[in-house]
């Protein structure tokens, strides 16, 4: 039986007091160590915010670990990437086994040296034992800038009396477990022969490895005990959090004590500069597609929902069973429709948190993008083209967009960190995130966009001019090309062609091909559903698939099928394949709709059932056939799962 304690956590040093959401750490910020706060250090006089025993000194100083005797752990960290000085601007006054109280001077912190390597001087307390023994974590209402020993925060917390040290039955008990992760997290670094030496700090392993490239980020990341992966100044750092020494030990335990001398190796140079450039833009490419993917994972189920919704609306009306100047239809219709027109204000603040950066700011950024008058400039041939402070720009429809929001969200971390740098700490919290907004807003709308624009458009009329020289040509590239020009959003060249078409001819050769797209990424994300083990994974991937099929690839894309890679390749191929066989029938569309649900818009008006629906029959679920078979043969198997969603399909079985 437990007991609610409280106990009063104080600002360790005099400045100004952050959310943890905007430390200059991403792994800390997410709160993946535990919850907590910043103080942006205005002196150097570090003192105990709570009353205990030191458990831990860094041998690199730059952090502090505390236990109260209610069981909190709370840990003192300083600066940010400050490992990597060695310990050079800290003078710690304590050691491992004081007994010290709240306020007492625990480290004396060179802020101007720190500054001088340029590295952030953000002291973070956070606690780390928080899921154990933590209830709840309250910031005190203070204004932002606060003396060392005030009351900052407020832990309340459940100790249990035993007569046994939960502490050290745990660490008894987890010993194999250390063993057989720090197996594991060897094995996909890519191995002993990969890694020239590791040290660790207060949470994180950081492996100096020869070829960055041959680790396994994704199956690492998902490993049990493992909270995330970061790559900096060199390092291959392993997030782990308060196990991270017995993790330590039983890694250098494995590899023998020579790779744990402390001294950074640099990685070795590969002998061709082509292959370490042809690695950079894989690493480049597949950081991307993660930071997307992350981005997008925490809306993929409403996403799926509202293609579903989407999807049966679109049927609804094709059959007249409501009109689209119903008031039930624009209801029915705004539910489904909100994710994808405000989908630039969500992402902005998912990636935000992935990258490190403002999230508020960020989803700020992503409204301004949707602004009402810009939409509608955007959507209008005579108001698409402005200037902005002398300089032409064009306008461009955001909605649903993806990756102009992700270099923004990406842009974020430098722009927060070079304003901090010039705006005094007085007047960060009104100026720095209205600037921020301006200059990421400016950025996507003056740079972003029109070069998406120019690239689309240029890409839209090659797409074009192929078409009109060989429509099953044309079928090929556009089909294994169209769903990858989505995700860059450089597909907005090729959707005004489609509509003018429909317009003035009243038909689409090209948008019979888009929707073939769709239908090969519905199919390759039925074949996970099909052949996965993993209960939530199956999930996903059916409720992707019936979305896909309605019309919406979103959920199929960013869910399944660019996470794990190769499942999109394969989809891809398959897709390129249905384009052909679209373009070698001529299948002719009639109205701005497709996929499987859009089976009514490839009815020739004033014909009926007839050959140019035959053919879509024969392409589109020729498509769905070949695209699941692929993707089920080669494409997908639970081993690209990672071990934590492989242990949890197992024990679907």
């Amino acid at each position: 039986m437990g007991k609610i304690d409280e106990v009063s956590i104080l600002a360790p040093v005099t400045g100004q007091v952050l959310s943890l959401a905007t430390v200059p750490d991403p792994v800390f910020a997410a709160g993946r160590v535990g919850p907590g706060f910043g103080v942006q250090p205005t002196a150097g006089h570090i003192l105990a915010p709570v009353s205990g025993r030191i458990t831990v000194v860094a041998t690199t100083k730059h952090a502090i670990g505390m236990v109260t005797t209610t069981g909190l752990e709370v840990l003192v960290h300083l600066g940010v990437d400050t490992v990597a000085l060695n310990g050079a601007p800290f003078e710690v006054h304590v050691k491992v086994g004081d007994e010290v109280t709240a306020g007492t001077l625990l480290v004396d912190m060179d802020l101007a040296a720190i500054e001088q390597a340029h590295k952030p001087t953000t002291v973070i307390i956070v606690v780390t034992n928080a899921q154990r023994v933590l209830t709840d974590l309250t910031l005190a209402p203070l204004p932002q800038a606060v003396a060392a020993g005030a009351v900052v925060a407020t832990a309340h917390l459940i100790t249990v009396t035993t007569t046994a040290s939960p502490v050290v039955a745990a660490v008894t008990q987890s010993t194999t477990r250390y063993s057989a992760l720090a197996t594991a997290i060897v094995a996909n670094v890519g191995g002993q022969q990969n890694i020239n030496s590791v040290i660790h700090c207060i949470t994180r392993l950081r492996f100096y490895l020869k070829d960055e490239a041959l680790a396994h980020d994704a199956v690492i990341a998902n490993l049990d005990g493992v909270i995330d992966v970061a790559k900096a100044g060199g390092q291959y750092q392993v997030v782990i959090g308060p196990a991270v020494n017995d993790v330590f030990d039983a890694v250098i335990a494995q590899l023998g004590p020579e790779f744990a001398d402390g001294v950074p190796v640099p990685p070795v140079q590969e002998a061709s500069s082509d292959v370490n450039w042809l690695s950079h833009v894989r690493n480049g490419i597949s950081g991307v597609i993660g930071v997307m993917t992350a981005a997008m994972i925490p809306v993929i189920g409403i996403l799926a929902g509202s293609g579903i919704l989407k999807g049966i609306l679109a049927a609804l009306t094709g059959f007249k069973v409501l009109a689209v100047t119903s008031g039930t239809y624009m209801v029915f219709n705004a539910v489904a429709d909100a994710t994808f027109y405000f989908l630039p204000v969500v992402l902005g603040f998912t990636a935000a948190k992935k990258l490190g950066s403002d999230p508020i700011v960020l989803a700020i950024v992503g409204a301004v993008l949707i602004y009402p008058s810009l939409i509608t400039a955007a959507s209008k041939g005579a108001t698409a083209q402005i200037t902005f402070l002398g300089v032409p720009t064009h306008l461009m429809s955001y909605s649903a967009s993806v990756f102009p929001m992700i270099v923004a969200a990406w842009l974020g971390v430098y722009v927060e960190r070079g304003l901090k740098r010039v705006v005094p700490l007085y007047l960060r919290s009104v100026f720095i995130p209205i600037i921020e907004a301006l200059i990421l807003a400016i950025v996507v709308l003056v740079v972003v966009g029109p070069l998406i624009t120019i690239i689309s458009k240029g890409l839209a009329n090659g797409l074009v001019a192929v078409y009109n020289f060989s429509p099953a040509l044309s079928g090929l590239v556009i089909g294994g090309l169209y769903q990858t020009m989505v995700i860059f959003g450089l597909h907005w060249g090729i959707i005004p062609i489609v509509i003018n078409d429909i317009a003035t001819n009243g038909h689409s050769y090209l948008n019979a091909i888009l929707s073939i797209t769709m239908v090969a990424q519905g199919g390759a994300v039925l074949a996970v559903f099909l052949k996965s083990k993993d209960k939530h994974l199956k999930e996903i991937s059916l409720a992707a698939a019936i979305s896909a099929f309605c019309g919406v690839t979103e959920p199929a894309l960013y869910g399944v099928n660019l996470k794990y890679k190769r499942v999109f390749v394969v989809a891809s191929i398959a897709s390129g394949l249905g384009g052909l066989l679209t373009g070698l029938l001529r299948v002719n569309n009639y109205a701005l709709s497709g996929s499987l649900i859009g089976f009514p818009a490839f009815i020739t008006p004033g014909v009926g059932i007839g050959s140019n629906f035959y053919g879509y029959l024969i392409s589109h679920y020729g498509t769905l056939v070949i695209a699941t078979m692929l993707v089920y043969v080669f494409g997908f198997s639970d081993k690209l799962l990672g071990p934590k969603e492989n242990l949890k399909a197992t024990n679907n079985q």
